[in-house]
This record gives structure tokens, sequence and C-alpha cells, in this order.
């Protein structure tokens, strides 16, 4: 495919590949096997969700099952567009010049894999920010969140990261057939809108990752401080508060694991001196591996999300160890008005 060394489109680029190389490394089973297990995964957390919506509780919980919600919503659709396209292209092997010869479905798939690859950061960070000021400032924040304020802030991310994903069509950069030749994705080239964009990209995926990490740091230590704190009894936190956090660790660890292996590739192979990617817009085998490589480690990160919050769930650790449920119950981090009366002269 394009072996003569040929750019006959704008996201077209040579790629010296086989159509019997093609088969060994496209493989429609593989392909299919994990989009259902994904789909399957966050169809069974979004059930559990709506379970756990419709059985109420305090703001703070409801807020952060908003934008679980989101979160799993958002991994299910990035693998139900971007399975569907890839599962075809690979069960048929079509010659992507051919059948998009104008470039509009690579630039949708270019679109929807920044897209849908930026919002989970995002939205952990989103979660992070949230619990951090739930936690570390408890009476800085309205005791109660609106409904449509969480899923506003859900919808904000969304477009923050549609507005990213939209800039090589309008100019910063542009999205490319990728090896094997199954999806489009942003250019590792010299342009310095290629470069400008992957740079971009990277840097605020790992951005997200990184500030993730400071806020659930400071909410984990704040918690455990107050938690065993025996002369602050009364605003010790409630078991949902502990497993809000939990979910939280767990969401930022794989997004960590899945993604930062990819963003600093991207990174480095941007910055790299000389250039990885040829002159005529080709790019070296191994690097068209790596490339490969890490974007499938990445697409775990939509599987495994929903798996956290099946998970860790009380009803779940309970099973697991049933010393938790006999734990006395804990109080919130917020003293309560019924105590402040009592302790009133």
């Amino acid at each position: 495919m394009w072996a003569n060394g040929s750019s006959p489109g704008p996201c077209f680029r040579p790629m010296n590949i086989t159509l019997e190389e093609r088969r060994l490394i496209a493989s429609p089973w593989f392909a299919a096997s994990f989009c259902t297990v994904g789909l399957a995964s966050n169809l069974l957390a979004l059930s559990v969700l709506a379970g756990a919506r419709q059985s109420g509780g305090v703001s703070a919980r409801s807020s952060f099952l908003t934008f679980l919600c989101g979160l799993v919503l958002t991994d299910f659709l990035g693998l139900l567009i971007t399975g569907a396209i890839v599962v075809a292209q690979h069960a048929a092997l079509f010659d992507w010049q051919a059948v998009d010869p104008s470039c509009r479905l690579c630039h949708f798939m270019g679109v929807v894999m920044v897209f849908f690859g930026l919002c989970p950061l995002l939205l952990g960070v989103t979660m992070a920010s949230e619990r951090y000021v739930g936690i570390t400032r408890p009476f800085s924040r309205p005791r109660v969140t609106s409904l449509h304020r969480a899923w506003a802030t859900v919808a904000l991310v969304w477009v923050v990261a549609l507005g990213l994903g939209l800039l090589p069509l309008l100019g910063l950069g542009h999205y490319t057939v990728q090896y094997p030749g199954s999806w489009c994705f942003l250019t590792l080239g010299t342009e310095p809108g290629d470069v400008a964009f992957g740079l971009l990209f990277a840097l605020l995926g790992s951005l997200s990752v990184g500030l993730s990490f400071f806020l659930n740091t400071v909410s984990v230590a704040t918690l455990c401080r107050v938690y065993h704190d025996r002369e602050a009894a009364q605003q010790r936190p409630r078991d949902c508060e502990v497993e809000m956090m939990v979910q939280l660790v767990g969401i930022m660890v794989v997004a960590s694991v899945c993604w930062m292996p990819l963003l600093v590739f991207i990174a480095q192979t941007l910055l790299q001196t000389p250039p990885v990617m040829s002159p005529s817009g080709q790019l070296v085998r191994a690097t068209e591996h790596q490339l490969l490589i890490f974007l499938r480690v990445a697409t775990w990160n939509q599987i495994l999300d929903p798996w956290v919050y099946i998970l860790f769930r009380r009803a779940v650790l309970r099973r697991l160890q049933p010393r938790v449920s006999t734990r006395p119950r804990a109080l919130s981090l917020r003293p309560s008005l019924a105590q402040d009366v009592l302790r009133e002269p």
C-alpha cells in the first residue's frame, strides 16, 4: 500500500506494507472480541451506576456518580465508534485511499481518537478536583450540588476535548492513516503544525495525569489524617467518602498505566533529532510498530475504567472482607447540625 513512496492525498503518506502483512497484523476477531468485552463492561457499569443513583445519597456522592457516568458513557461511545471503523477495516482489508479519497472518514476518526483519548484524562482531573475541594475545603463548596451543574461540567470537558480534536481541521497539524492502514491519528511529522499539535496533545494529557496524581495524593493524605485523629472523631469521613477516593485512585492508576507510555512516546518522537519521519512522510517501521502497540495499550483504559467502579464498591469489598461491614459507621467531614445543637450549653 503506497509502496511507491507517493502521497496521493492530504491524509495519506507512504507506507510499505503488503496485503499479507496486513492480514497477519489486522485480526478482525481480536478487534471484535476486544470491542465486545469493552462495550459489555461499560454497559454493566452503566447499569450499576443507574441503580446507585436511584438509591440516593449525599450530594457529594451524587456529583461523583454523575462524573463517573459521564466517564463510562464516554468510554462506551469511544469503543463503539472507533471499534466499528477498525473492525470493518480489518474484516474487509479495504484500501483506505480507494474508499476514502477525500479523507473525510480519516479526519472523522482522527477527531474521534483525540476526543475519546483526552476525555477520560480530563474527566479524571475534574473528579480529582471535585474531591479535593470536598475533602480539604468542605465548607467552601455548596452543600447541594445541582445535577444539572455536574452534567454541565461533563459537557464542558467534552467541548474542550472536541475543540482540541478539531484543530487539525482548522489548520494546526493534520490527521493521517497509520500503520497498518486501519486507523487515523495525529501525524508524527516535522512540520511545525504537526509538532505543535502533537506536543499539545501529549502535554495536556500528561498534565491531566500529573495534576490528578497531586490532587488525589493530598485528598488521600487528608482523609488518612482525619480518619485516625481520635480528637476529631466527629469529623471522620463516611464510608462513601473513602469509597469514592478508592475508586478515583484506581481510575488514576489505570489512566497513568494505559496513557502515559503513548503520551511520552509522542513527545519523544516529535522532539527527536534527527526527525523520525522522512521528508517523503514515511516513518521507520520500528516507530510504526511502537505507535501501534502504545495505542493498543491506551485503549485498555476504556475497558478497565468501568471495572474500577464495579469492583471497588462497598458492596463488593464487604463480601471480600466481612469485617468492613461490622466497622462502626463513621461520620462526615462536615459536623452535623444535630451534634452542634447537643453541644450547646
